[in-house]
């Protein structure tokens, strides 16, 4: 199949799926598309005792597709631009220093917490032999919670501004660190992960400042140049235009620079979302841009959502990695309890919480697109 051909399976899929959910299961739109996919394609893998070559085909198709590269250099720039887009900067600010702690200390402490737990769970208990180095990349890579995924929920439930400017402040700026720590780690096994070589505490710090803070500044940058173009004019297309340059030709530049393309997008995303909304558009752009945006951010959740439940089908299933599984679930639930109940307990002293803070942040702390791509990377 050619890839138009894939693109268009997997959005008429999509837009089944969506229609069921809609008039049946009554599901969170992206919750409720990774289960019917999940479901689908357990279904087709228990078919493949009646029919081989359509579960081979299934896997060769999904095969073709480089999920790392067609999310991590796709569709997140679109999906983070068009999250943030919507997110009140007056209320991340006032949690700044919440959302701060938990996006970077957060993710460090759960990163060891994790890849301590599944050490003990699958070398002692499981009779495993799993390194150390390796349980700590698992643990790199799915402590980033999946902004994609929380936003769209939080839309759904109509949560209080405040809870949904830590939840969706953490999830959109934990990836970029998420995903530093797990270059780090990957250098130490000797993978060499993206170049980066060997590594050492000053290249640990080397890499954050230039990801992380070269991000931010590009973000900045191409947002402020973006906004410039669209206080000059006041006609939507061109304005929804240069919104698609920012974005499309931001994160292309970004990956070339070897900054963070995600961090980017976020701050981007921010300052056009909120000074650019209100100072350089008029209403009718303002009600256009949010549509389009809108139409886009559905979209490609959607697509990424079936994508991510096809992805069973690509899987070698054996019982220790199932049992592995199913006791991975509660250890990541955990390390994320003990991480924002740990790192919410030091901030007590100096700024108080709701009583059900960290019960919510645990919760609210799902992973998806992120987490599988940097497994299949």
């Amino acid at each position: 199949m050619s890839l138009f051909e894939i693109f268009a399976a997997l959005v008429t899929i999509a837009a089944a799926f969506s229609y069921v959910n809609h008039r049946f299961l009554k599901l969170p739109t992206t919750i409720g598309l990774m289960a019917m996919a999940l479901v689908l394609s357990l279904l087709l893998l228990a078919a493949g005792g009646l029919s081989p070559s359509l579960v081979s085909d299934g896997r060769r198709i999904l095969g073709s597709i480089d999920f790392s590269r067609t999310l991590m250099q796709g569709m997140l720039g679109f999906l983070l631009f068009a999250g943030s887009l919507h997110v009140n900067l007056d209320d991340l600010r006032r949690q700044r220093g919440v959302v701060s702690v938990l996006a970077t200390a957060g993710v460090l402490v759960s990163t060891l917490l994790v890849g301590g737990m599944a050490w003990a769970v699958l070398n002692p208990l499981l009779g495993l032999d799993v390194g150390w180095g390796y349980c700590l990349l698992f643990g790199a890579l799915v402590s980033p919670t999946d902004p994609i995924a929380v936003l769209g929920i939080l839309k759904q439930l109509g949560a209080p501004k405040t809870l949904e400017a830590k939840i969706a402040g953490e999830s959109l700026f934990n990836d970029g660190v998420a995903v530093v720590v797990f270059l780090a780690i990957a250098g130490w096994l000797g993978f060499g992960h993206g170049g980066h070589g060997e590594v050492s505490a000053l290249s640990v710090l080397h890499l954050f400042t230039v990801e992380a803070g070269g991000g931010v500044a590009f973000g900045l940058l191409s947002g402020g140049v973006a906004f410039l173009l669209l206080r000059s004019v006041d006609n939507y297309q061109v304005e929804i235009l240069i919104s698609l340059a920012l974005v499309a030709g931001g994160y292309a530049t970004c990956d070339r620079l070897g900054v963070s393309g995600p961090i980017a997008m976020v701050v981007a995303g921010l300052l056009i979302g909120n000074h650019g909304r209100t100072l350089a558009m008029s209403a009718s752009t303002r009600e256009h841009l949010d549509t389009f945006w809108e139409l886009v951010d559905e979209i490609l959740n959607a697509v990424l959502f079936v994508l991510l439940g096809f992805e069973v089908l690509v899987l070698t299933f054996t019982r220790d990695l199932l049992l592995t599984g199913l006791l991975m679930i509660p250890v990541v639930v955990l390390a994320r309890w003990l991480a924002v109940g740990g790192t919410l307990g030091v901030m007590r002293r100096w700024r108080a919480f709701s009583p059900h803070a960290v019960k919510i942040l645990t919760w609210g702390g799902l992973r998806g697109g992120i987490s599988v791509a940097l497994a299949l990377s």
